[in-house]
């Protein structure tokens, strides 16, 4: 999620950096996305990573890094965020295991979800 849900990602072109600065930080830590969706105002993903990583771990690599190439990326972003935090500290985390279907399909359909409410 991002600092302050100011609905950064409306843009079109912060969308398409945002989600090529995830996948960079993925692909730096062998961390392989199976999907990503990046909407408004938080951004939902399943990954496959090494076993080795605590769940902090994975989103202190995926969200600090991404924050950092996002901040190359788009130099206006400072403007909005002068302290670089682009993403919010917090984050959800739940094992797929047996759901794997049932999640892939949650994510696949949160624009058709948000576009209801």
């Amino acid at each position: 999620m991002m600092k302050y849900r100011c609905a950064m990602m409306r843009k079109e072109k912060i969308k398409v950096f945002c989600k090529v600065a995830i996948e960079e930080a993925c692909k730096k830590h062998k961390i392989e996305i199976v999907i990503i969706k990046i909407l408004d105002e938080h951004v939902h993903l399943i990954v496959d990573c090494p076993r080795i990583l605590s769940i902090a771990k994975l989103m202190q690599l995926i969200k600090g890094l991404s924050s950092y190439l996002l901040f190359r990326i788009c130099p206006e972003l400072r403007l909005r965020y002068p302290r670089g935090n682009f993403w919010n500290k917090g984050y959800f985390y739940a094992s797929c295991g047996n759901d794997f279907d049932r999640a892939y399909s949650y994510i696949e359909n949160q624009e058709i979800h948000h576009q209801r409410i």
